[in-house]
């Protein structure tokens, strides 16, 4: 393995078993009920909305210009990405319920990353790689659980079964563009900065949205 994966590696292997074990006890004893799933789509809804912003301004960062190939994957996946924050909304929508408030949780992970992006853009991507592989590895058994209630249905799992089972695998090839891009020293210190800010501040609105008496403000 490359040694910009190796160096990735560790914080998000970290994501994943500390996802997994929010899931765990939130779900001791008893299966996910509406009101887990209805803060999970509406912390999912504020996190990605304009998540396509990011992406473009790291695209437009100087360092990429003799990056074409970095550039061009960060400007199709914020395409891509653009619009997933509506299938949330339609998901919650489904349930007859209405999108929650912006948790505090959120506005700290946008608060933070909007005001790195424009100038050290590795610092967000390093998130997107825990973002794009948080679901899986430790984690996979304990998300495959806490989305086994009886109340889901293909009307309200739009969202999920989008990021579930893409036909891209975007945690691979967010790690893989980078590795192609050579960053350098600065670059990879910052990515590593990212990744493990991505994964703690993730895990803060994981524990707000599996736990429904986690405090709101």
């Amino acid at each position: 393995m490359q040694p910009l994966a190796d160096a990735l590696r560790h914080p998000v292997a970290f994501a994943q078993t500390r996802f997994a074990r929010i899931i765990e006890t939130a779900l001791t004893d008893r299966v996910l009920v509406a009101e887990q799933y209805v803060r999970y789509l509406s912390m999912q809804y504020h996190l990605t909305k304009g998540v396509q912003e990011y992406f473009y301004a790291a695209a437009g960062h100087g360092s990429l210009r003799r990056r074409p190939g970095l550039r061009q994957f960060l400007v199709e996946f914020a395409n891509e990405e653009e619009s997933h924050y509506l299938l949330a909304e339609r998901d919650i929508t489904a349930l007859g319920k209405s999108v929650l408030p912006e948790p505090l949780e959120v506005s700290l992970w946008h608060a933070y990353f909007r005001s790195v992006v424009h100038h050290r853009p590795f610092i967000r991507l390093g998130a997107a790689v825990v973002l794009e592989n948080i679901s899986d590895g430790a984690a996979k058994d304990a998300v495959s659980k806490f989305f086994a209630a009886p109340f889901l249905s293909r009307e309200n799992t739009r969202f999920i079964a989008l990021h579930r089972h893409e036909t891209a695998p975007h945690g691979a090839q967010v790690v893989e563009v980078l590795e192609a891009a050579r960053l350098t020293p600065e670059e990879q210190t910052d990515l590593a900065k990212g990744a493990w800010t991505g994964a703690v501040l993730y895990l803060r609105m994981a524990k707000w949205a599996a736990e429904p008496d986690y405090p709101d403000f």
